[in-house]
């Protein structure tokens, strides 16, 4: 990966976070307690194990549209994960190196010809406006443009009816038919943290001492039948949306979620300060991820 690219990549990753963390009260909360309570000195102390996307599933956008953008940065593409109830595919992709603590990349789709001829009308009615795939026009070069790229309207801000149609059907249509390519989460990587805070379940307890409020689908800890992957959630945060009509409605927001993974069996002996990225358990857990979905869902957002 040439210096260019890591520069451009940089500026990517920066206005996502920064747009992201306007939108999330609960990043500049989780920090400021993380601050106060000396687990860091600063935010720039976090490594930030993935971000994610949600995509729609349709001609000229999609993963096979928004993938071209990491793909581009070196970014390689890994696991293929299916959700059959939430009629989801996704992919996870690779940093090109270890050496920044770069996040990795989730990226899912929904699969629209699944749903209802209603709802795959209404997302139709939006998206066809979308007449080649955007990412194909942009200068991936310009860190800035693809910035502007990721924060912008690919489609007409929907109508309150049409909104409303769709979580009754997907609430995952819904999230994306109204926030687009807006990030959906990042991660804190917990096993990074200084001892104490450092398992899933101890920063559990101290986001619950704050009063965070986390997505309890599956449990408040999602864990991989291997044992090697934790995480949990927030659940997101309600924000007010302005719809096509002028009619304003809550909707949910992004979240912040949280992420342990454990040191492989093979390198169960190496000192602590020799373990890195290459010695703990990579990918993800359909399972777990079913569940994380569940962030932005009404049952949680209203419990």
């Amino acid at each position: 990966m040439t210096k260019q690219l890591i520069t451009v990549l940089d500026t990517v990753l920066k206005g996502l976070m920064r747009r992201y963390s306007e939108r999330v009260p609960d990043v500049h909360r989780i920090i400021n307690a993380m601050i106060n309570e000396g687990i860091i000195k600063s935010a720039d102390e976090i490594e930030n194990d993935h971000i994610a996307f949600r995509t729609m599933g349709v001609r000229n956008l999609g993963i096979a549209s928004l993938e071209k953008i990491f793909l581009h940065y070196g970014y390689e593409k890994r696991d293929p994960y299916n959700f059959a109830e939430k009629k989801l595919s996704a992919y996870w992709y690779a940093p090109p190196t270890i050496e920044q603590n770069l996040p990795r990349i989730f990226v899912s789709e929904l699969r629209v010809p699944e749903l209802s001829k209603n709802a795959q009308s209404i997302i139709h009615n939006y998206t066809d406006v979308v007449t080649s795939d955007p990412v194909d026009s942009l200068d991936l070069n310009d860190g800035a443009a693809v910035d502007q790229f990721l924060h912008q309207s690919l489609w007409p801000v929907p109508k309150l009816a049409d909104y409303q149609a769709l979580l009754s059907e997907s609430e995952y249509a819904a999230w994306v038919i109204y926030n687009r390519y807006y990030l959906n989460h990042f991660t804190i990587s917990v096993h990074n943290l200084k001892p104490g805070f450092n398992t899933i379940d101890k920063f559990v307890a101290f986001l619950q001492r704050h009063g965070i409020k986390l997505n309890s689908a599956g449990g408040i800890v999602k864990v991989s039948p291997d044992g090697g992957l934790l995480q949990a959630s927030t659940v997101a945060q309600m924000t007010e949306a302005e719809f096509a009509d002028g009619e304003k409605f809550s909707i949910a927001g992004s979240y912040v979620e949280f992420a342990e993974r454990q040191v492989l069996p093979q390198f169960a002996d190496l000192p602590a300060d020799q373990i890195s990225r290459v010695h703990r358990r990579e990918g993800f857990e359909a399972g777990n991820a079913d569940k994380i979905f569940e962030s932005t869902f009404v049952a949680q957002v209203n419990q």
